[in-house]
């Protein structure tokens, strides 16, 4: 049987937690604007088989995940999950890397993309930075939490709301930071609006209804590029 045929489901060997290669594979795929059929190319695979990897809980032989990684840009820990307790950027530096100031709108661009960001607020027992799911909404970012909590200190303050995305397997990533007011959103209209806009609810449970949006006045960001090259011998 070839390692790219959909074994009996019975047999399959489940990814443990926290593996999960197939939303994993999905999520770097489209992470990349690649379709089924150009990573099936890229790899030397099958587009059906592509699609059982993504969709059913399936662990390809290792020969086969070092060849899916290399179609994606990644690597196998990535696609396995086994790294996914450790911090970004454990990986080495890139050859020939730069780093390169964003404009504005490149700012704006990044940021337009639904995701988590960290806000940072004071609080009674000193600055704290903690994440937070939040969305766009013309010119406004926007978060859900719970009053009470510690991303609720930032209303009425000048706060400095952070999104970042690094990507490890190529030693690459940029980060954007906002300055601006925070507010408390007390209109039932806009309240809905924002409801209707958010891609998710907030990750943590409990009931998180307070809306709070920043009115950014300064966007400033950075990325590292590392040019695709042959690696420099070792010394």
């Amino acid at each position: 049987m070839s390692e790219e045929e959909p074994r009996n489901p019975s047999r399959e060997k489940h990814a443990k937690a926290p593996g999960d290669v197939g939303r994993r594979v999905a999520a770097r795929r489209e992470e990349l604007g690649l379709s089924r059929q150009e990573v099936a190319e890229r790899s030397g695979s099958a587009t059906p088989y592509i699609q059982y990897v993504e969709e059913q809980q399936a662990m390809p032989s290792m020969s086969f995940m070092l060849r899916l990684a290399n179609a994606l840009d990644t690597t196998v820990s990535e696609l396995t999950g086994s790294s996914m307790d450790l911090p970004p950027g454990t990986g080495h530096a890139g050859y020939h890397s730069r780093l390169i100031e964003l404009s504005a709108d490149e700012c704006r661009e990044l940021l337009s993309t639904h995701g988590v960001g960290r806000i940072s607020v004071s609080t009674a027992e000193g600055p704290a930075v903690v994440p937070v799911n939040y969305v766009v909404v013309g010119s406004l970012l926007a978060f859900r939490t719970a009053a009470g909590a510690t991303p609720a200190a930032a209303a009425g303050h000048v706060v400095a709301f952070e999104v970042d995305h690094i990507d490890v397997a190529l030693s690459q990533g940029w980060s954007v930071l906002a300055t601006g007011t925070a507010s408390t959103v007390t209109d039932p209209n806009v309240v809905h609006k924002l409801n209707e806009a958010a891609y998710t609810d907030p990750w943590p449970d409990g009931r998180r209804g307070l809306w709070l949006t920043i009115a950014p006045t300064r966007l400033t960001g950075r990325r590292i590029h590392v040019r695709q090259g042959p690696t420099p011998p070792p010394g």
